[in-house]
């Protein structure tokens, strides 16, 4: 803890009053058990045991357990007795709205008995609460001197330990602040120490015990020159608030205890699998972390890792405000059953608990038999694991047994929980393969390529890459179990021997059918109940046009039996039958005026029920069967009027239709929340960005801000302001200037908002990352001397400063994330995986994130979310193309898919890699289809629709047409060796032959340019015109080389 004490009387006053009106409150009677009094007692510091439930009140109550300090707590009044150190910081909370004494201690014992005396009159006889498991926790002076004042007086006693754990349960804001601040430090120890540290001894070949390993990563927070490796939190102002919950852990070697109370032993660190566990906690206030890696897994145990890390999503879908803590386990269990029965019985017992200033809050503890209810704002330690695992490919003994262990500390909130440790879990980043030599030789070089130790470059080669991981698999296949087996020779020297049956391409195949069938069972149970599409949400309701309420709302100049436009209304007024009738202007469809001699004809056509073209959805009608108007016409002599009045319902009905149109267009723009202000602090702020889309009047640069609920815009002019809020942002990206002209940061919004007068769901905030000084006339030393110190010295500068750049986006983009309670995540695109392609009119570079697929360099932006991609069609996939295109279709069949145009082929492969590894399914095809009626079909009975078979049209389509191809190619190839035959055999024959042997060649030749008649007679008067320069020899041989020209 910091040098510094300070108790927060807020806090006290705050916690007290939350505590006692639960106390006080009927409802929770027989929590409490009716007490009449709850003593707490506190007595010496007990290093071996800090977690007991009165050091937690105690901390809960003042921030810091004050040892050796009584409280006893009546509904009216609470009464602290210790020494007079402690009461000179207790003094500050008699101020408040609960009634605080502080009986001060002295160093005489026998002087101190007395002051106990009126506390235990006031609960002699009484019903007291106390804490049961601490009866016998601690001892000391105070707690000598309580039983001596206590002496024969009695009092009946119950426990009220369920009573505190539920008052403590759920957290406030600064506590939630606290765990997530200890979450993220914890996270960040084992990703930038204890990951790279065990590394860097395996890939070495060094020999450490589990023990020693453990006592190096404890030692971290006592060293300031580490402390900077692990790169706190900037909102962590005093790294003495950090501590550990627990030593930390280390396992390997076959001997694992998935268990918080477990020990590193003596015994080396085994080249295996390792489980390592830690825990920090700031201010009082805990984590937990678990990783498991795996150093040259099995494909066994690389299946059983994703399937562990597929189960953590599973169970905390039932981690909600509201359900049951019986249910997570439950789910945990079943899910396992249903998926991989083999693994059930090796399963752990429970799957965490609560976590607060206890480590263990045993009262929520997730197991299949407690009953208690989540609730939004609870923090648990979700902690998952298959253990006694066995590798039966394992040559070393102690690699026959493993186990695998996943644990993360998690917040509970309304919708799915917020996962507070974000250190990395996926395979490929947990995963070391380092038995291939090739792999260790492009790590080297790629270590060397970097000139500057940039960070973002780091990010990107340390961030999850999905990618990435599927194709570590095939190395890990071909890796050596240690690293005495590595070896310069090849194991194989037989191409035989290298068609492997497990090869990349059918492993990606048998991969994408069991995704194909999981997409369809998940189709078939989503739409098992349901027949047609219930459109009843998306359903245009019937709209009642109101022109006028009454009569007397009528315009002036109706009795004059002429046609009015009253645009204030939005209505013409027509005589019909010398009466005057509105019609509202959306009732109207076209109007139209034609001269018949000395008359003018107005025609007015409606809409109703059954016309040809209406648009049904546009306006629907309340009874299809009642009498309507179609049509109503008009004449006049009045030229003049007439062309007025038609000039008016024109410019009327469009004005109609524009409002209609933008109405539309924003009907599904939602409010705001207002924006809480950053108080008592300067807000962090990202000076001198743009913004796009571009706001309304003059660009100019303006200031970014993070506050309490969101972020904020500002420039010069007030008029130029907007706010987004932490809540409506569904991703937020970084992107550096690396070979970009722009550093940026980018948010894809929930729902889109105003930005100016136009509606958008992406905002990007950027910098131009170059300015264009360079001389590129010369000078008369660049012209006479081989290298320019200034220039170069000027791009070193441009590097500098990008890298400055990168930085500067990069860490305010971190505080957006930590700002907003780590709800949102920083994505970086993975330039090295992007791929050229179309999305709109342009071509341009699409490049994979996470969870993305993104274009941000340019307008308009393109960002698709990959967990919302129902499947992905490869179109126009066939020999001799030179693009082909992509295709998504979303979950929701409402929305329409997105197309990509003009991939490169040679980028077809790559595109499939990536597809796969972010676990989306794909087809491919040979032609482009029309997605229009194909999505309205699926529309219409989306349960026939899976029924029939679902999407396999497209992979049976797929399937046929390959088979097609190889034939088709086979073909072709047979054909071309007979011309090339009959090429041969014309070089010794004139042109005639050529022409009787034109007569076998397949019609397909002829269908390309002109023609072969026309050739010929091309053909011919060249040869003529080259005969009269260079003679009857040379123009008979030109005649024949143009000839074999003509026919190849």
């Amino acid at each position: 803890m910091a040098d510094t004490i300070e108790v927060d009387s807020k806090r006290f006053h705050k916690h007290t009053k939350f505590f006692l009106s639960q106390w006080k409150s009927a409802a929770n009677d027989d929590l409490f058990q009716n007490v009449d009094a709850i003593l707490v007692m506190l007595g010496d510091d007990d290093q071996e045991n800090p977690y007991t439930k009165s050091a937690t009140l105690m901390t809960w109550l003042v921030g810091i357990p004050f040892h050796q300090t009584l409280i006893l707590l009546t509904p009216d009044k609470l009464t602290f007795v210790c020494s007079n150190k402690k009461a000179n910081l207790l003094d500050v909370l008699k101020d408040g709205a609960v009634d605080v004494e502080v009986i001060r201690r002295g160093k005489n014992q026998e002087d101190n008995i007395p002051l106990y005396k009126p506390l235990v009159e006031l609960i002699a006889g009484k019903r007291v609460g106390v804490f049961a498991k601490d009866k016998d926790a601690f001892s000391g002076k105070n707690i000598s001197e309580w039983q001596s004042a206590l002496g024969d007086q009695k009092f009946e006693d119950f426990d009220v330990t369920p009573a505190l754990a539920a008052c403590l349960a759920v957290k406030d804001d600064e506590e939630l602040r606290s765990m997530r601040l200890a979450a993220k430090s914890t996270s960040n120890m084992m990703t930038h120490y204890f990951t790279k540290e065990m590394s860097t001894l395996i890939d070495a070949g060094k020999t450490i015990t589990h023990e020693k390993l453990s006592e190096k990563t404890e030692e971290v927070l006592d060293d300031p020159k580490l402390q900077k490796i692990i790169r706190l939190p900037s909102e962590i102002s005093d790294a003495g608030d950090l501590d550990w919950c627990y030593t930390p852990i280390v396992q390997s070697g076959g001997n694992y205890v998935l268990k918080p109370t477990a020990l590193s032993d003596n015994k080396p660190l085994h080249s295996g699998v390792i489980v390592c566990s830690l825990g920090l906690r700031y201010k009082f206030y805990c984590s937990n972390i678990a990783r498991t890696f795996l150093i040259d897994p099995t494909k066994q145990q690389q299946r059983n890792y994703e399937f562990l890390c597929d189960l953590q999503q599973r169970v905390m879908e039932a981690i909600r405000d509201g359900a049951k803590i019986k249910e997570v386990y439950a789910r945990a269990q079943s899910y396992v059953q249903q998926k991989r029965p083999d693994l059930a019985n090796h399963l752990v017992k429970n799957a965490g608990c609560g976590m607060g200033i206890e480590f263990r809050e045993t009262t929520y503890a997730l197991t299949q038999k407690n009953m208690k209810e989540i609730k939004a704002g609870m923090v648990f330690n979700l902690a998952l694991g298959f253990e006694n695992l066995e590798n039966k490919d394992a040559s070393d003994p102690k690699a026959k047994i493993y186990a695998l262990y996943l644990v993360d500390t998690v917040r509970v909130t309304n919708d799915l929980p917020v996962v507070l440790t974000d250190s990395t879990k996926r395979l490929g980043d947990i995963s070391f393969f380092f038995g291939d030599d090739n792999a260790d030789e492009q790590e080297v070089k790629d270590e060397m390529d970097i000139d500057d130790d940039d960070d973002v470059v780091e990010t990107k080669k340390k961030k999850a890459n999905k990618g990435k991981a599927r194709r570590d698999d095939s190395a890990a296949a071909a890796a050596p179990t240690t690293r005495q087996q590595k070896s310069a020779v090849l194991r194989s020297k037989f191409r035989s021997e290298e068609m492997d049956d497990d090869s990349k391409e059918q492993k990606r195949n048998e991969h994408q059918k069991a995704l194909f069938a999981q997409k369809q069972a998940d189709g078939l149970a989503k739409f098992s109940d349901n027949g047609p599409t219930d459109k009843q949400e998306d359903k245009v309701t019937f709209k009642r046009f109101e022109s006028y309420r009454s009569e007397q709302k009528l315009p002036h100049g109706i009795h004059q039996r002429q046609i009015i436009v009253d645009k204030r209304n939005e209505s013409i007024i027509l005589p019909v039958n010398q009466m005057a009738v509105p019609f509202h202007i959306s009732t109207l469809k076209t109007a139209s005026k034609s001269d018949e001699g000395e008359y003018v004809m107005l025609r007015l056509n409606f809409i109703t029920p059954g016309q040809a073209g209406n648009k049904k959805e546009d306006l629907p009608f309340d009874d299809p069967n009642a009498t309507f108007i179609r049509a109503l016409t008009f004449r006049s002599a009045n030229a003049t009027h007439m062309a007025e009045v038609y000039r008016s319902i024109t410019d009327l009905k469009k004005e109609a239709v524009k409002k209609e149109t933008e109405r539309k267009e924003m009907a599904d723009v939602v409010e705001q929340d207002s924006l809480v202000m950053v108080r008592g602090k300067r807000p962090t702020r990202l000076p001198d960005v743009y913004v796009r889309p571009q706001l309304d009047g003059k660009r100019l640069p303006g200031e970014l801000e993070i506050h309490t609920n969101g972020l904020r815009y500002s420039t010069l002019r007030s008029d130029q302001t907007f706010n987004i809020l932490f809540s409506n942002i569904k991703h937020l990206f970084f992107q550096p200037c690396d070979n970009e002209l722009l550093v940026l940061v980018h948010i894809h919004l929930k729902n889109p908002v105003v930005i100016g007068k136009k509606k958008t769901k992406d905002i990007q905030f950027y910098r131009e990352a170059s300015d264009i000084q360079f001389d590129d006339t010369g000078n008369k030393r660049r012209r006479h001397i081989y290298g320019d110190d200034d220039e170069i010295e000027s791009e070193r500068e441009e590097r500098r400063r990008r890298k400055a750049l990168n930085q500067e986006f990069k860490t305010f983009a971190e505080k957006i994330a930590e700002g907003s309670d780590d709800r949102i995540e920083v994505d970086i695109p993975f330039r090295e995986l992007g791929f050229q392609g179309v999305p709109f009119r342009t071509n341009v570079l699409l490049q994979p994130t996470t969870d993305c697929l993104v274009h941000l360099s340019d307008q308009p932006f393109m960002v698709v979310t990959l967990n919302e991609i129902e499947i992905a069609h490869l179109e126009r996939v066939q020999f001799g193309l030179k693009n082909f295109d992509m295709v998504f279709v979303f979950k929701d069949f409402q929305r329409a898919p997105i197309h990509i145009n003009t991939i490169p082929m040679t980028q077809l492969d790559n595109v499939k890699d990536w597809l796969d590894s972010v676990e989306v399914v794909f087809t491919e095809g040979p032609v482009n289809l029309n997605w229009t009626m194909i999505m309205k079909t699926v529309n219409e009975n989306p349960a026939e629709f899976f029924r029939s078979g679902g999407w396999s049209f497209l992979s049976s389509q797929s399937d046929n047409e390959d088979s097609g191809e190889e034939s088709e190619a086979e073909s072709e190839f047979e054909m071309s060796e007979d011309d090339f035959e009959e090429s041969e055999s014309d070089d010794e024959s004139d042109f005639g032959g050529g022409s009787a042997s034109e007569e076998s060649e397949p019609e397909e030749l002829s269908d390309e340019g002109e023609d072969w008649d026309e050739m010929e007679e091309q053909a011919r008067k060249a040869d003529e015109r080259k005969t009269t320069k260079r003679g009857n020899e040379s123009a008979a041989a030109s005649s024949s080389n143009k000839r074999k020209k003509v026919r190849r």
